[in-house]
């Protein structure tokens, strides 16, 4: 039977250009270390924190393609649309993983940094990992 790990997932909605997104779904994965937003986001996830550790394996994180919608308020700076407009913006949401009892405050502090959204989305949930 697989033993498990507590850990703590955070994943990352990170806004990408159309053209970053629409080369992705065609295949071209490259697009997205050349994408200047995700790639400020990768390269906190590859830094040397606790972001993506799997003791053999570093900087491991999971790419999911798609769009996120929102409305910006009247008092809002949005990155992408104008107040009060609906906007659908290409996303891609980047999720890694941290053992439980790692200290991530200076990763998160940094992916918060790098992240260019007014209020940026960064789930952190706990997790149990199943590891051999």
């Amino acid at each position: 039977m697989a033993r498990r790990r507590r850990a703590v997932a955070v994943k990352i909605h990170c806004p990408v250009t159309a053209e970053t997104l629409a080369a992705m779904i065609a295949g071209d994965s490259g697009a997205l270390e050349r994408d200047i937003t995700a790639a400020a986001i990768l390269a906190v996830i590859r830094a040397d924190n606790p972001l993506g550790d799997f003791s053999l394996y570093k900087g491991v994180c999971e790419v999911a393609l798609g769009w996120e919608s929102f409305q910006p308020g009247a008092e809002a700076r949005p990155t992408l649309g104008s107040a009060d407009m609906r906007t659908l913006s290409p996303t891609i949401i980047l999720t890694t993983y941290a053992q439980a009892d790692a200290e991530i405050e200076p990763a998160l502090a940094a992916l918060m940094a790098a992240h260019p959204w007014e209020v940026p989305v960064i789930e952190i949930t706990e997790v149990d990992l199943l590891i051999r």
